[in-house]
């Protein structure tokens, strides 16, 4: 009988501007053997440096750093690394931050508070593409959701789709849910963004909780 080999841990750059922050994350994710911390860096401006040599899966941002604050450096990196997932680890949740970090690209929205567990849980989840967002986050995200304008009718597909991004599904989840290939999901998810106007899974997310396609109380959060 063959096992089938390990996956591959999950590749994470810190980006916090107090060295006792990266310290306790380096700390706390080290326990995770699916999880290897490949760097660090304090501002925006280094994160960008060390993301383009190293090339992560995924990045944990804080918001409020000098040189360069993590909601420009989100911004920027989505544009140089659009397979690099962002998370923004912060310890406010000011309207202005958890939409602009959001707008900007943030797959995650989490606070400074969350437990090593849930941090993690966030990590791999954010290597598969899913969404996790701090409750109140969300709650936010979703009153203030301006989305983008509708230019097609969804399929009733899509609308499936759309309600399981919603509910933190992978494409590869989707895939197996619907008994269709993650080819045929990419291909759902990319329509139905393009009809809705909306650049990231995160967008659809919220656009499906606040058009009540999916539900608060559904989603994983």
């Amino acid at each position: 009988m063959t096992t089938s080999p390990p996956s591959p841990a999950v590749r994470v750059l810190l980006v916090d501007d107090h060295a006792v922050v990266r310290q306790g994350l380096r700390l706390f994710l080290g326990l995770d053997p699916q999880i290897e911390v490949v760097g660090e860096a304090a501002n925006g401006e280094e994160a960008l440096a060390e993301a383009d040599a190293l090339i992560p899966d995924v990045i944990v941002m804080d918001l409020m750093m000098p040189v360069m604050d993590g909601i420009t450096a989100t911004r920027a990196l989505r544009k140089r690394l659009p397979d690099t997932e962002i998370i923004a680890l912060t310890s406010t949740l000011e309207e202005h931050k958890v939409n602009g970090a959001i707008e900007a690209g943030a797959i995650s929205y989490m606070l400074k508070d969350a437990s090593s567990d849930t941090l993690a849980d966030a990590i791999h989840a954010a290597a598969r593409g899913e969404v996790r967002l701090h409750p109140e986050a969300a709650k936010r995200l979703v009153r203030d959701f301006r989305g983008g304008e509708m230019r097609e009718t969804l399929t009733p597909k899509e609308t499936i789709v759309l309600q399981l991004i919603a509910h933190g599904y992978s494409n590869r989840d989707i895939a197996a849910d619907q008994g269709v290939s993650e080819a045929t999901v990419k291909t759902h998810v990319s329509r139905l963004l393009g009809k809705l106007g909306l650049d990231s899974r995160t967008q659809a997310a919220l656009y499906a909780l606040k058009q009540g396609i999916a539900s608060l109380d559904g989603v994983e959060l």
